[in-house]
């Protein structure tokens, strides 16, 4: 599953220097006007056919529309569906689709083009992730605005699943050739496609758009690999705006360059977690004391505040608070090393230095990937010396990206970070994908499993009743068997420049801003 790690921690620590200096690299900006806005990229946009997963999320999601709209705190809105009906049974979802809409080659948006988007990709093995794939049924068009999904059985997250940016969204019926090989990136969204290679992508804007027509009539993504010439660029006034973890992140050191020089920067608390997860199957991390005293010795608030210049917040909760069903907010745990030493005491780990239990010292490897997780070297450092403060040996083992996916799954560690997923997909998908022992995500392995636990996640998971109740239910067993260490929840980072009006960072890492945004001189 593509999207897990690719989280707001690759954003971090980063040494930043140097971009208050950096020189700005020859890329042909276009001319300031009034009718473009200009938006950095850390890459190329990529392929953007929606059913397949190469293309950088935020441009295919303004040149795609989806049924319905993932909004903030996860409340679901009309998109292209105007409304719905859901069956008592819960297995079928009825679409009244938006009357006069039409694809950006004029072709109409109806039934059937939505039915044969849906054929493209859903029941098919590679979108088996998404559990509406998975539980597929059928599709129909009933007339020509209306759309039956039938399921297999009831999932109560089809909806968020619905307003991905991918594979979901909705490509025009003329963009293939005869062997329905796709052709071209033609959608139903705000912006169209001019150009799209390596250096830049320009869209114009869609004046036969549906919804609300953007302020102005053009907007060109840059180019630009190297986090310091971004910020050089935006300071030089060559972009307008920068961030995002997937457009062009910025680090929280970059972010208070930014503001030293009076560039806005706009940030707010993210929908994933950061946390350290201990491997179950080693014997020294099975008994909850250990787990509790390692989870009491490292401090939170100075991870948050001098790691990540107070962009995160320190947390015990597993998701933060953004997200729907994220459940009661626990207190932040303040380091506690006497109560940590006392818990290793009752559980017979003693001595001075390095603690020995039964002949055998306390000593663990961290395994991290600084090419997976940017920072997570630093990090791991910090929390090496808390622990040998309580009697705790880390060793530090580090891996290559592709090794991170090796070895993580197959349990070859002690300790390792994680990050839950974020909005749209949690908290479904954080739950299955890293704590449900029947379902194998294939990448990032598990953070624990429980065949006791098993149950209480299938319920939460699977029901439309009392989720909130249900998902508390799976907490408070993560909680009080302190299976997990949550650790912060970093906050989302954009900047830009002074002639962006009207700015505000969209629902989720996978949308792009543009929407309310006006341009000034």
């Amino acid at each position: 599953m593509t999207i897990l790690s690719r989280r707001a921690f690759t954003q971090m620590l980063i040494a930043a220097g140097a971009a208050g200096a950096a020189s700005i690299p020859e890329f042909a900006f276009a001319q300031v006007d009034n009718s473009t806005l200009r938006i950095a990229l850390l890459k190329p946009t990529g392929n953007l056919n929606p059913h397949i997963y190469r293309a950088i999320w935020g441009v295919q999601s303004i040149i795609f529309d989806p049924l319905v709209l993932y909004t903030d705190g996860g409340k679901i809105e009309p998109g292209l569906a105007e409304s719905w009906n859901v069956s008592e049974d819960r297995k079928s979802y009825t679409f009244k689709l938006r009357a006069g809409v039409t694809f950006h080659d004029g072709t109409p948006f109806d039934a059937e083009a939505v039915v044969w988007n849906f054929k493209r990709w859903i029941g098919k093995d590679e979108h088996s992730w998404l559990v509406t794939s998975a539980q597929y049924q059928d599709v129909v068009a009933e007339d020509a605005s209306t759309v039956k999904l039938s399921l297999k059985m009831p999932i109560p997250q089809v909806l968020s699943e619905l307003s991905l940016c991918r594979p979901v969204r909705f490509l025009s019926p003329t963009s293939t050739d005869a062997e329905g090989d796709y052709q071209a990136p033609i959608g139903t969204g705000p912006w169209k496609v001019l150009k799209n290679d390596d250096a830049r992508t320009i869209l114009e804007r869609n004046n036969s758009y549906w919804g609300p027509k953007p302020a102005f009539s053009r907007i060109e993504f840059v180019v630009i690999p190297d986090g310091n010439s971004r910020i050089a660029a935006l300071r030089a006034g060559e972009i307008d705006i920068c961030g995002g973890d997937y457009v062009s992140p910025i680090t929280p050191e970059q972010a208070l360059i930014l503001k030293s020089a009076n560039i806005p920067v706009i940030t707010n608390l993210g929908t994933n977690t950061f946390l350290l997860g201990f491997n179950q199957q080693r014997i020294k991390l099975q008994d909850a004391r250990v787990r509790e005293a390692i989870s009491l010795s490292i401090d939170r608030s100075a991870l948050a505040s001098v790691i990540y210049s107070d962009f995160a917040e320190p947390t015990a909760n597993l998701l933060p608070d953004t997200l729907p069903f994220a459940g009661k907010r626990l207190p932040v745990p303040v380091r506690d090393v006497e109560r940590a030493k006392a818990l290793l005491d009752n559980a017979g780990w003693a001595g001075d230095g390095v603690r020995e239990k039964d002949g055998e010292k306390l000593s663990l490897e961290l395994v991290l990937s600084e090419e997976a997780v940017q920072g997570s070297r630093a990090v791991g450092e910090v929390i090496q010396a808390q622990l040998g403060e309580v009697g705790i040996e880390i060793a530090i083992r580090s891996l290559d990206h592709a090794s991170r996916h090796g070895d993580i799954p197959q349990g070859l560690y002690d300790l390792t970070f994680f990050f839950t997923i974020g909005a749209p997909y949690d908290p479904h998908s954080t739950l299955t994908n890293y704590f449900l022992s029947t379902f194998y995500n294939g990448a990032d392995g598990k953070m624990y499993t429980s065949t006791e636990l098993d149950p209480l996640l299938l319920d939460a998971i699977e029901s439309s009743t009392d989720q909130q109740e249900k998902y508390q239910r799976v907490y408070d067993w993560i909680e009080e068997r302190k299976v997990i260490a949550p650790l912060l929840h970093p906050q989302r980072i954009w900047a830009f420049s002074n002639r962006v009006q009207g700015f505000k960072i969209p629902p989720t890492e996978y949308d792009m801003p543009y929407a309310g945004i006006t341009l000034s001189s």
